[in-house]
């Protein structure tokens, strides 16, 4: 068994595709209208194989609005692996992603702290 997706709720899909795809170089995998408004929209990191995908759900009500970007109450929820970290960082600090702080180099790897567009806290991680 493996977790295949993790629901990541948005406020719209086509700007979520956008930042994944555009800003942090993830890969379209899926986007299929539901014939109901709604969308299964799957993203994941490039050259990922079938390691676990993001499910962009968009918010459908106001309980689910209030969630976007809050997802794990503030705390780093989500951690993209690089094996680059220093390309990496580099090309996604020039696509506009706002990192929260320098990069740090800890025992377990180089780390930075970023923030997706809707506020959702990200490590970037090169594991030793």
């Amino acid at each position: 068994m493996y977790i295949a997706l993790v629901t990541l709720v948005v406020r719209d899909y086509d700007e979520a595709i956008a930042f994944y795809t555009g800003a942090l170089g993830f890969e379209l995998v899926e986007d299929t209208d539901r014939g109901d408004g709604s969308r299964w929209v799957v993203v994941r990191p490039r050259g990922s194989g079938d390691a676990t995908a993001l499910l962009l759900a968009r918010a459908k009500d106001e309980r689910q609005r209030a969630s976007v970007g809050a997802q794990t109450g503030g705390r780093v929820g989500f951690f993209l692996h690089t094996e680059d970290f220093a390309a990496d960082h580099a090309r996604m600090t020039a696509a506009g992603v706002r990192f929260l702080e320098e990069p740090r180099h800890e025992c377990y790897g180089s780390v930075a702290v970023f923030e997706d567009l809707y506020g959702n806290r990200w490590d970037l991680l090169q594991p030793r």
